[in-house]
């Protein structure tokens, strides 16, 4: 059984074991032997292909895997050591491998009327893999439900009870699936064009994972519907964590963070409005480091990273990242990567994609 402990560099080479790393070219091992933590995350190479990557937090590639098309974003399972890369809405692939290359990987696809949104996670015992998708003839968001042993084979799906079901992941004790659902309507035949941004209903969700059973709905008030609830992660309290686009006009400072719990009420973060301009309306990837107590989140648009106290919603810093995509738990803080390759202070000539996850818990 893989262990849930963190895994810093040590551990992703005992874990890889002596024919992955005989594999990896020299540069590659000596980026690992300089290496605290490993990370996952999409890319687009000079050439225009993509990939996934293993990656240190220095920015090192350690090894590639192709792919069919740009990937968004990413789970991996502590219980297994799988991860997973979903194609970027509306694609309909999505890649399950291991990053030590133990175990071949297996590309799943969605059903017919069907594409992923770009999104899932692993029950927290890596036996089934949840993954956002939309139902797009019907309007309606869906979890699709496949199951390791199976190869990954789809056996069922529950309502999201909502519309446009972006980023969703599952509580520790995997009980709860938690969905944002964005609200916004989209179909493939029309691209990546927002179909209802004049009736927007964005809301967050509790469902059952063992029934589909609707336990909580959160619908965002009408002065707000605009704001669409898009990433959501969860901290060492159990408390939800989730951070938002907004859709209205430029000059508004709504607010871009928020945090409930189960039986309770919706609540945002008070951000200073010059910390609120620097997202630019759009906070792309949210992330928790457990062990430090912090909330991070960034924006493209804005080109910054933030990081929040998850006690009291303070803001403890905000840096300024050129084309800020993806954040992870950090060995303190958090790994930030960039649209323009960069990661943490390095820079490569790949563009990393939207999303980052560390391969071990922080």
């Amino acid at each position: 059984m893989w262990k849930s402990a963190e895994i810093d560099r040590r551990g992703f080479v005992r874990a890889a074991g002596l024919s992955f790393l005989a594999a990896l070219q020299p540069k590659a091992l000596m980026a690992l032997e300089r290496a605290d933590a490993v990370y996952a995350s999409g890319l687009r190479a000079k050439d225009g292909s993509y990939a996934i990557a293993t990656v240190t937090e220095r920015g090192d590639i350690v090894d590639q895997l192709a792919l069919p098309d740009r990937a968004h974003g990413m789970a991996f399972s502590t219980a297994t050591g799988r991860t997973v890369a979903f194609a970027r809405r509306p694609g309909t692939f999505a890649m399950i491998f291991d990053p030590w290359g133990k175990a071949e990987p297996v590309v799943i696809t969605s059903p017919e009327g069907r594409h992923f949104y770009g999104h899932g996670t692993f029950s927290p015992d890596g036996k089934l893999l949840y993954a956002s998708e939309n139902d797009f003839d019907g309007n309606r968001g869906i979890i699709g439900i496949y199951e390791a042993a199976s190869n990954f084979g789809r056996i069922g799906e529950f309502e999201t009870f909502g519309v446009g079901p972006h980023d969703m992941t599952v509580s520790d004790d995997g009980r709860l699936l938690i969905v944002a659902n964005g609200g916004i309507e989209t179909h493939p035949d029309f691209g990546r064009t927002k179909l209802n941004l004049g009736h927007m209903e964005p809301s967050l969700v509790l469902v059952d994972a063992a029934t589909g059973a609707l336990v909580e709905r959160h619908v965002l008030p009408p002065k707000l519907s605009r704001l669409s609830t898009r990433h959501v992660d969860v901290d060492a309290d159990g408390r939800i964590w989730f951070a938002c686009q907004y859709e209205g006009h430029r000059n508004d400072l709504p607010p871009l963070v928020g945090h409930f719990a189960k039986g309770e009420d919706i609540a945002f973060v008070d951000l200073p409005d010059d910390t609120t301009r620097k997202l630019a309306n759009y906070v792309g990837a949210i992330a928790i480091n457990r062990r430090d107590g912090l909330v991070g989140v960034t924006s493209p648009k804005g080109g910054a990273a933030v990081t929040l106290d998850a006690r009291t919603g303070a803001v403890v810093k905000v840096d300024i990242v050129a084309d800020a995509a993806g954040i992870a738990p950090a060995e303190h803080g958090f790994a930030v990567s960039s649209y323009d390759g960069g990661f943490l202070s390095e820079r490569s000539d790949v563009a990393w994609d939207q999303h980052i996850v560390r391969i071990g818990k922080a």
